[in-house]
């Protein structure tokens, strides 16, 4: 049987750290983190968080290994809704990072940090 999106991304929720933007701001400015932005590069163009890098949830992975090859690196990641930075933050994991956020609301929250 298929997974509609919603039931996946609330099963995934479950083990993953999930933060608010304020939060986010805060916790990473404290602990020196990153946080990336994984939507694409017109919608990142169009609005984005004064701190976030944007690499898009497709190149991932292979950006994240040689840009931050330290597993440890604390890793804060958004889109627009939430849904791509939950994906993406299970295969970060999945990789092998340990300190991964996903925060979890709208991109406009996230640019008002």
């Amino acid at each position: 049987m298929l997974k509609k999106i919603p039931e996946i991304i609330a099963e995934l929720k479950k083990s993953l750290n999930t933060l608010t933007a304020k939060e986010a701001a805060i916790k990473c400015a404290e602990i020196n983190g990153i946080m990336i932005d994984v939507r694409e590069p017109a919608e990142y163009q169009k609005q984005s968080a004064d701190s976030a890098i944007n690499i898009p949830r497709g190149i991932l992975e292979m950006k994240m290994l040689e840009l931050y090859p330290n597993a440890e690196q604390a890793i804060f990641i958004h889109c627009a809704s939430g849904v791509r930075a939950t994906f993406a933050a299970e295969q970060l994991l999945r990789v092998g990072y340990q300190n991964v956020w996903v925060i979890t609301c709208k991109i406009e929250d996230v640019c008002k940090g």
